[in-house]
């Protein structure tokens, strides 16, 4: 299978090469993200794509110094959205309508469902709830970059608070929960790449009830 060979040759870059990744690449690797399943299809999340230098090094001391800000070509920001909204849901499911040709209250019951579940809890959950939608879609992103052979290092580790300010997030009510620089791998000079991938046995890793 093309995409377990391709998630083997993957692994967390620590040293980019500065080599620029093309376009091409970059738009399916969005693409990938961009169809990820999310609950209700409400597709809770954006991506934001950086190439600008002077932002990149802005962004640097906010993630820790992680030089795979720089060194790669791209940075792609997941944000997910801070609450979900009687507005934003009702977008969602005005345009499923009109893009599938069918009544404008074909789908009334189960967005009504939504809007009374979703809008009566606290921010704080639904904020918890669309970021987990959007690490769907991170994790989408990781492994078609793989398959591009296209490295990638996935990151938590970054002030999302300080991103949020520095990129107008907070003013689109979006909340960053991840980064994904992207870029080629320098060989030579990360000291993971020749290290064996270790992960739990699968024995161990799964359980099996039958």
């Amino acid at each position: 299978m093309e995409l377990l060979n391709a998630l083997k040759w993957r692994y967390a870059t620590k040293k980019m090469n500065g080599k620029a990744v093309s376009e091409s690449n970059v738009n399916q690797i969005i693409e990938a993200a961009h169809l990820a399943p999310t609950s209700s299809g409400l597709q809770p999340f954006e991506v934001m794509v950086i190439t600008n230098k002077e932002l990149k090094e802005k962004i640097l001391p906010i993630a820790h110094n992680q030089q795979q800000i720089i060194d790669g070509s791209h940075v792609l920001v997941f944000a997910a959205w801070d609450n979900y909204t009687k507005e934003r849901i009702e977008d969602m499911f005005t345009r499923t309508t009109t893009e599938r040709g069918i009544p404008a209250n074909a789908m009334d019951d189960y967005k009504n469902m939504l809007l009374n579940s979703y809008t009566t809890r606290a921010a704080e959950i639904n904020y918890a709830h669309a970021a987990r939608q959007a690490y769907i879609g991170f994790g989408m992103a990781i492994a078609a970059a793989a398959e591009l052979k296209v490295d990638a290092t996935p990151m938590e580790g970054f002030n999302s608070t300080e991103l949020d300010k520095l990129l107008g997030l907070d003013k689109k009510g979006l909340k960053s929960v991840t980064l994904l620089p992207l870029g080629y791998r320098d060989a030579e000079k990360d000291w993971l790449v020749n290290l064996k991938k270790v992960r739990t046995p699968l024995a161990q890793f799964v359980t099996e009830f039958k």
